[in-house]
């Protein structure tokens, strides 16, 4: 099983006076054709959660339903309060858990990506730099538990050359 882990996609600036509500923040129009881009190359290369989960701020459920867009109705968009800013590891794990699926997608911010893939792949008080639209895949050949996934691979935007 593997679980991808995906920091949203580019929005607009905190503070935007636009948005003072920022669970409303959403992504930029150059921020959406940018992870469409990554989210393609993604499927592309293989990356095919049956189910995404995304926190509920608008930014993040935007990136889930860009990716699942690029997976042409294969995975479906779910909201899980757990990846709200401030994430529960554990209360995802046991969401995880119960899923029908072989691979999932977590959609959350930063830093909590990075914390949560640290954590899923062994260390407690790791960090894994999680840059905008940052897509981690951790594999796990057993249960999803903290400590037991190894890290396939960790890649930006910037290293897709978009």
């Amino acid at each position: 099983m593997f679980i991808y882990l995906l920091r949203h996609a580019w929005a607009s600036h905190h503070g935007d006076p636009r948005w003072p509500d920022d669970w409303q923040r959403p992504l930029t129009p150059e921020g959406r054709a940018r992870f469409a881009q990554m989210a393609q190359a993604l499927v592309e290369q293989g990356t095919r959660p049956e189910v995404i989960a995304t926190s509920p701020l608008v930014r993040c459920r935007q990136t889930a339903e860009i990716l699942a867009d690029c997976l042409a109705g294969a995975a479906r968009v779910v909201e899980v309060e757990a990846l709200t800013p401030g994430s529960d590891v554990g209360a995802l794990i046991e969401w995880s858990r119960r899923q029908d699926a072989n691979d999932l997608a977590w959609v959350g911010h930063a830093p909590d990506m990075g914390r949560m893939a640290a954590a899923l792949i062994g260390s407690q008080r790791g960090n894994l730099r999680f840059a905008k639209g940052t897509c981690a895949a951790v594999r796990f050949h057993g249960a999803v538990e903290l400590g037991m996934g190894d890290l396939h691979w960790l890649v930006t935007a910037r290293v897709l050359g978009l």
